[in-house]
């Protein structure tokens, strides 16, 4: 998880400018009620894997899913929060992806829109450092598919679960910092027109530091 040492590296930095201003700064502690809002910077790092069969009589090729590129995007996030400690956040941002198989094959291209939608418990509400952590659902959704070495290249929609942690470090009045890690759980089905892959182990990290508001 080299881009997760990244960002957390981003995150110590972005800590580091900003501690002199905020020691000396009034901030907003969490609330029941509250609106939080935030910006990221977030990479969608998908794992690879999954048999390629036949579409008739569903014989193994011996290919196999190798590689599906990871994205680098902007994310926003909304989350509300019931009690100071429980909150709900929904997430959202597309990302492009390159599904790539045995030997090379460039299977196809395609948009990924991710929403997902988790629970959170917020540990120390009331402090400048208040981490998190949460488990929630997703619908992945795959669109602008593009062919590429083989046709008809298309990936169905699926449905997985979440987990996620992550710290808020609050600055000035309503505005903080955030590093926010999630793991989902989705393996779609793909197809061409001659082949498919029952489970595309997708199964990404999404990896985000940004920036928050709460109203």
């Amino acid at each position: 998880m080299n881009l997760l040492k990244v960002s957390v590296l981003a995150l110590g930095v972005a800590l580091t400018a900003s501690s002199a201003y905020a020691a000396d700064s009034g901030f907003r502690t969490k609330q029941a009620g509250d609106w939080l809002v935030r910006g990221r910077v977030a990479s969608v790092i998908p794992s690879d894997g999954g048999d390629i069969l036949t579409r008739a009589g569903n014989t193994d090729t011996g290919l196999d899913v190798t590689d599906v590129t990871t994205s680098v995007i902007p994310e926003l996030d909304v989350s509300y929060f019931f009690t100071k400690n429980i909150a709900a956040e929904m997430i959202f941002g597309t990302t492009p992806h390159k599904v790539k198989a045995t030997g090379g094959i460039d299977v196809g291209e395609t948009w990924v829109l991710p929403p997902v939608l988790t629970l959170q418990y917020h540990f120390m509400p009331d402090n400048r450092i208040s981490p998190y952590v949460g488990a929630g659902v997703n619908y992945t959704m795959f669109f602008g598919e593009k062919d590429k070495d083989l046709s008809g290249f298309k990936i169905h929609g699926d449905w997985g679960w979440a987990l996620q942690a992550g710290v808020d470090y609050a600055l000035s009045g309503a505005w903080s910092l955030n590093l926010d890690v999630k793991k989902v759980f989705v393996e779609p089905e793909a197809r061409t027109s001659t082949l498919k892959v029952d489970d595309v182990n997708l199964n990404p990290w999404i990896v985000g530091v940004g920036v928050g508001y709460r109203f």
